[in-house]
């Protein structure tokens, strides 16, 4: 198995979208999640490489969801990934902890980049 992604976003399509783009990659999609509640509850068993994660989602936003999983992993290498990609949102996602940022939509090499930035 090569390195465990755990993709968080409410949008099923952008899962299936980033399985593609990781075909014949190092990567894989260990696990998907639909709202930070459940990326809570499965990151511990999971331990993946590296956590993707949408800003906004019903419940837990994503940036509430990343402080929670870096507050129980410091180690956690959590990429958010957005539309809405506001400067605030950046400098918020950096106090946080995030690894990286990309802009939805995302294209195959911004992706590979974003991960060996994340994981060097």
């Amino acid at each position: 198995m090569g390195k465990k992604i755990m993709v968080v976003d409410d949008s099923r399509m952008i899962a299936l979208q980033m399985q593609n783009l990781l075909e014949d990659t190092e990567y894989e999609i260990a696990v998907y999640c639909r709202n930070g509640e459940d990326a809570l509850a499965k990151y511990g068993e999971i331990r993946p490489d590296i956590v993707t994660m949408d800003i906004i989602m019903p419940g837990m936003d994503g940036l509430e969801t990343a402080q929670a999983i870096l507050e129980e992993d410091k180690d956690a290498r959590i990429i958010m990934v957005s539309s809405l990609a506001y400067d605030d949102t950046f400098e918020e996602a950096k106090a946080i902890g995030a690894k990286g940022f990309i802009d939805k939509p995302f294209e195959k090499e911004q992706l590979l980049e974003a991960f060996a930035k994340a994981l060097s």
